[in-house]
């Protein structure tokens, strides 16, 4: 992979998160019971609100230090299609006035499969700690 691939995706990896980790302290930080019960005020399970929200916290984290890359992206990956699926999908690519549509949630799996594929292994604690090649960072 050229260097300047790796560092398109180090700052996909950085940028998505950021982007999921910011989701999940909002989440929190505005009492997880609020988003437990929108989901179920949606029909998903409550204990959907607090998976998806732990997974976007510490996945963000795990992200930009880069550490679990490819499976926190599936992660990532497996909430966006929840959520266009679920939510978004009815109100359309742009939104409807009331409500965004799926365009960011799109962008966002476009990244996590990304990463999903191909990984980030510049300047990440996967490379650190798992790869025998100390070469180059």
């Amino acid at each position: 992979m050229t260097r300047n691939v790796e560092i398109g995706l180090l700052i996909a990896r950085i940028v998505l998160g950021i982007t999921f980790f910011l989701h999940g302290l909002v989440k929190f930080q505005g009492g997880i019971e609020n988003t437990a019960g929108w989901f179920d005020s949606i029909g998903l399970p409550v204990f959907a609100a607090y998976a998806v929200a732990t997974i976007e916290l510490v996945g963000g984290l795990a992200m930009i230090v880069g550490l679990g890359i490819r499976v926190v992206a599936l992660l990532f990956a497996l909430i966006m299609i929840g959520a266009i699926v679920k939510v978004k999908a009815a109100v359309g690519f742009l939104g409807d006035g009331q409500m965004a549509g799926y365009e960011l949630d799109l962008a966002l799996l476009a990244i996590s499969v990304l990463l999903g594929l191909s990984g980030s292994r510049l300047l990440s604690l996967d490379r650190l700690l798992f790869d025998s090649r100390t070469d180059t960072l």
